[in-house]
C-alpha cells in the first residue's frame, strides 16, 4: 500500500502548475508538501522591498491561466503571491497540500517499486511516482567571508527580509548587484543615511518596458484579440531577450544590439564616469541573466550611496572591510543570491534511486544531465520540473507546462500498461547529453569573455546545463519524445523492453 499515487515537493508554481496538469488528466491521488506555511515558493519567502517580476507578466503565468488585473506590465511580487493563491483556490489545491513539512529524504524500494519519503518530523510518506518541484531560487547563499558571524548589527538575506526592521537613518551595506540587488537598492536608498553597495561583478542593466497598467487598458486585455496579441508580444520579446540571444549568439545579432542598448542605457543613467566605468560589465551580454532596471543604474548619483569594487577582506563586528578601507555599518544585507547549480539544492532532499544510489553522487561522477531535463537514468518513478538541460532561459511558466506534459505522456502511458515502475533508459539518456554538449558552440557561454562573468549558470565541472534551444522547440519535444526511450515494468512481471546494456558513461568535452 502506498499513501498517494504521487508526491508533488514544492508548493510554488511549479508544484502548482503540476497538480492542475495532474487534476486536468485525471490523476487525483496526489499530495503536494512543502516547507513554507504557504504557497508560491520564491514569491512566498522573497518579500524585500522592491521584489517584482523580472520579465513581463503577460509571459509569467500560465496559458491556462491568463491574468487581466496585473497592476504593470512587470508586475511586483505581492501580485504573484496574490496569483498563486488564485490558482490554487480556484482548482481545488488547497486541500491537498501539507505545508510546514520539510522533505529530507527519498529511498525507492526497488522491491514493491515505492518511494519512501522521510520529513523533518521523523514521519513518512509513501507514494509510487516522486515530482520534484522545488525550483531552484530556494536555498538561499550566504556570503563565504571571513568574521561574517562576528558582525553585531542586523543581518538578513534579501530571500528573508525582516520586515520588523527600520532601515529608516541607518547606515546600510548590501553585498552583491545580482537580480535581487538591482530591485533593492533604488528601493532602500532614498531612506537610508548611507548605502555602501560591494559589487563583485557587474551586471548588465537594460532599459525595462514598464508601465502602469490603468482599469481603461486592462478592460482591453479583457478582449480575447487584445489577450492574445500581448501574450505574443511579451513571449517574442521574453525569447529575443534570453533563449535566443544566449543559445543562438554566434549566428544571431540580439545580444550586440543588447550590449548596445546597456552600454547607452548606463550612459545615460550615470553621471560619474568613474563610477559608470565600475559599472561596465566587460563580459558578453547573456553570459549571466541581464537586469532590467530604469532605477539601480541612477541610484549610483545619489550623495548616499557608495559603490565599493574592491574584494572584501573581512567583516568586523561593526562594519565591513576592504583593502586599507573600513565601512562602519549599521545593517548588512546579502543579496548574494541561491544555491543553483548546487549540491543540496537539485533536489533540496537526499534522494536515493536503484540500489541505493544517490542522486547527487550520480551526478557528481558523470556531471549534471537528465533526459530532456525531466528524467535521470537510475532513479525510477522520479521526475523533474527543472532538472538539468530543461530550462532554456524563457519564462518559468513555460518550462513548468513544458515539463509537465512530458511527465504526463509517462503517467498515462504507465496507467495504460499498467506499470508500476517508470526509468528512461541510459541510452536515450547518453543520446541526449551529448546533443545538449554539441549544440553548445553556438552558445554565448562558450565566448572568452564569459570567464569574466562568475555567472552561476556554471557549474562545478564547468558545463552550462540550460537547454540550447527554443521554447517553441522545447514544448515539440515534450509532446513527441519517443516513449520507447523509457522502461515500463510491472511488478512481478518482466520488463516490457529490455534492459539497456551497462551503465556506461561517455567521455565528452
Amino acid at each position: 500500500m502506498v499513501d498517494h499515487e504521487i508526491i508533488i515537493v514544492g508548493a510554488g508554481f511549479s508544484g502548482i502548475g503540476t497538480a492542475i496538469a495532474l487534476r486536468k488528466a485525471g490523476f487525483d491521488d496526489f499530495l503536494i508538501v512543502d516547507d513554507a506555511d504557504g504557497v508560491g515558493g520564491t514569491w512566498h519567502w522573497n518579500t524585500y522591498p522592491g521584489i517584482g517580476v523580472d520579465i513581463p507578466s503577460f509571459s509569467y503565468q500560465f496559458s491556462f491561466e491568463q491574468q487581466h488585473n496585473w497592476s504593470r506590465v512587470y508586475a511586483p511580487g505581492r501580485e504573484l503571491k496574490a496569483y498563486a493563491e488564485h490558482c490554487v483556490s480556484k482548482y481545488g489545491l488547497r486541500p491537498r497540500i501539507r505545508f510546514s513539512t520539510t522533505i529530507t529524504r527519498a529511498d525507492f524500494d526497488d522491491t514493491v517499486h515505492v518511494w519512501r519519503l522521510r520529513t523533518a518530523d521523523g514521519d513518512q510518506l509513501t507514494s509510487r511516482f516522486v515530482i520534484g518541484a522545488t525550483g531552484v531560487l530556494t536555498r538561499p547563499k550566504t556570503a563565504e567571508i571571513p568574521g561574517v558571524e562576528r558582525f553585531t548589527g542586523i543581518t538578513m538575506h534579501t530571500a528573508r527580509w525582516d520586515h520588523d526592521q527600520d532601515l529608516r537613518g541607518k547606515r546600510v551595506a548590501i553585498i552583491g548587484t545580482g537580480a535581487s540587488a538591482v530591485q533593492v537598492i533604488p528601493e532602500i536608498a532614498p531612506a537610508v543615511a548611507d548605502l555602501v553597495v560591494f559589487q563583485r561583478t557587474p551586471i548588465w542593466c537594460l532599459p525595462r518596458p514598464d508601465a502602469a497598467l490603468p482599469p481603461a487598458v486592462r478592460q482591453l486585455l479583457r478582449l480575447p484579440g487584445g489577450q492574445l496579441l500581448t501574450r505574443w508580444l511579451s513571449q517574442a520579446f521574453v525569447e529575443v531577450t534570453f533563449p535566443l540571444a544566449a543559445h543562438y549568439y554566434k549566428v544571431l545579432p540580439m545580444a550586440k544590439l543588447g550590449e548596445r542598448s546597456g552600454l547607452a542605457h548606463l550612459k545615460q543613467q550615470v553621471k560619474d564616469p568613474v563610477v559608470r566605468e565600475k559599472l561596465t560589465p566587460k563580459y558578453a551580454v547573456g553570459c549571466k541573466r541581464p537586469s532590467f532596471s530604469n532605477d539601480y543604474l541612477k541610484t549610483f548619483n545619489r550623495e548616499n550611496v557608495h559603490l565599493d569594487t574592491d574584494p572584501i577582506t573581512e567583516i568586523t563586528a561593526t562594519g565591513v572591510r576592504t583593502g586599507n578601507t573600513h565601512h562602519e555599518v549599521d545593517v548588512l544585507i546579502m543579496a548574494t543570491g541561491f544555491k543553483v547549480m548546487e549540491s543540496g539544492n537539485m533536489p533540496t532532499f537526499d534522494l536515493h534511486g536503484s540500489d541505493g544510489v544517490r542522486l547527487e553522487d550520480w551526478w557528481d561522477t558523470r556531471r549534471l544531465q537528465a533526459y530532456e531535463g525531466v528524467s535521470v537514468p537510475g532513479f525510477p518513478n522520479f521526475f523533474t520540473i527543472i532538472g538539468p538541460y530543461g530550462y532554456n532561459g524563457s519564462s518559468y511558466f513555460a518550462l513548468i507546462e513544458m515539463q509537465t506534459k512530458h511527465i504526463l505522456r509517462l503517467l498515462e502511458q504507465a496507467r495504460r500498461r499498467h506499470s508500476t515502475r517508470v526509468e528512461v533508459t541510459q541510452e536515450a539518456n547518453d543520446d541526449y547529453f551529448e546533443e545538449m554538449l554539441d549544440r553548445r558552440g553556438s552558445q554565448v557561454f562558450w565566448q572568452d569573455s564569459c570567464a569574466l562573468a562568475n555567472s552561476y549558470y556554471f557549474d562545478k565541472n564547468g558545463d552550462v546545463p540550460l537547454r540550447p534551444m527554443t521554447t517553441p522547440e522545447g514544448f515539440w519535444r515534450a509532446g513527441h519524445f519517443d516513449l520507447d526511450h523509457y522502461r515500463f515494468e510491472t511488478l512481478g512481471k518482466q520488463p516490457a523492453t529490455p534492459v539497456a546494456a551497462g551503465d556506461r558513461v561517455r567521455n565528452r568535452s
